[in-house]
């Protein structure tokens, strides 16, 4: 019988794990998470573990944007399965409070 720990997550539950992380991860302006902000444009995850995460930020200017995407990493890679994460800023197309989804628009009284 095989030891749970030792037990290899296939790439759709180790994404799903993914994005466990990044709704812990609060955009420090907003007080919402960047998964449900939208932030989040594209995850990829390997057989080995090697996790892509393609995001944005609410604006080019972000006081955070040369910090965040480390940060994002570092919590990332705390995941159990993930040996390796790549964290990427991209800027198309430009993140617009319509990229939200309905429970933080409704947390930020957007209806």
């Amino acid at each position: 019988m095989m030891n749970e720990s030792l037990h290899k997550l296939d790439p759709e539950e180790l994404k799903e794990e993914v994005v466990v992380m990044l709704k812990t991860i609060y955009d420090p302006e907003i007080p919402v998470n960047i998964y449900e902000l939208g932030l989040i444009y594209d995850i990829e995850v390997s057989d080995e573990g090697k996790v892509d995460i393609n995001m944005t930020l609410t604006a080019p200017g972000c006081p955070v944007a040369q910090s965040f995407p480390g940060d994002i990493e570092s919590k990332v890679g705390t995941v159990s399965g993930v040996n390796k994460v790549h964290v990427e800023l991209v800027w198309e197309p430009p993140w617009t409070k319509d990229m939200m989804d309905e429970a933080a628009q409704l947390q930020l009284g957007m209806f």
